[in-house]
């Protein structure tokens, strides 16, 4: 069974609902964007939701107590529990974010370095919800953070920018 974000089945019923040019002849639907698998998607009673919310984001990490730094001081994340792995030879430090527990951060003899730029498969990005950007990047500044020009969602007319952890994993910061 192939299910489809809000994006997809609004682009494809978009896509329907054109009428081609007298001069054109229509463009099929890929064999994979059939009516009926369109059909399934309208209908709610067979989508079977099974996840509440996402639990926790896992960050592993080159030097602990920089991130750490980073984590709990630059962007302010409360500290739940910290634990020495002695048999892995690392820590594990459990962050909240207003009462919800949201990272753990890793650090394992010498992991290898994350790819950022250019983007690769995986995790692209951290994602937080400000109040306001001009506060957010104030701070970060005082830090001596780089924080990239503020840029305006095309979508949602939000703005944001981002900077990069210790590890050079981007971070997020999408206004309200």
């Amino acid at each position: 069974m192939v299910y489809w974000n809000r994006y997809e089945v609004g682009r494809l019923r978009t896509a329907r609902a054109q009428k081609p040019a007298r001069t054109q002849s229509p463009k099929p639907l890929m064999p994979s964007q059939t009516d009926n698998q369109l059909n399934i998607l309208d209908n709610s009673a067979q989508k079977m939701t099974m996840l509440n919310k996402v639990h926790h984001i896992a960050i592993i990490c080159s030097d602990y107590q920089k991130s750490k730094k980073f984590y709990t001081e630059v962007l302010g994340l409360d500290i739940i529990r910290e634990v020495y792995r002695e048999n892995r030879q690392s820590y594990k430090l459990d962050l909240e974010l207003n009462s919800t527990y949201v990272i753990e951060l890793f650090s394992f003899p010498n992991p290898p370095q994350r790819v950022s730029r250019p983007e690769a498969t995986g995790l692209r990005h951290l994602a937080f919800e400000v109040d306001d950007l001009e506060t957010v990047i104030a701070h970060l500044e005082k830090f001596n953070i780089e924080v990239e020009p503020i840029r305006i969602d095309e979508f949602t007319e939000k703005r944001f920018t981002f900077i990069a952890d210790p590890d050079n994993l981007p971070i997020e910061f999408y206004e309200k």
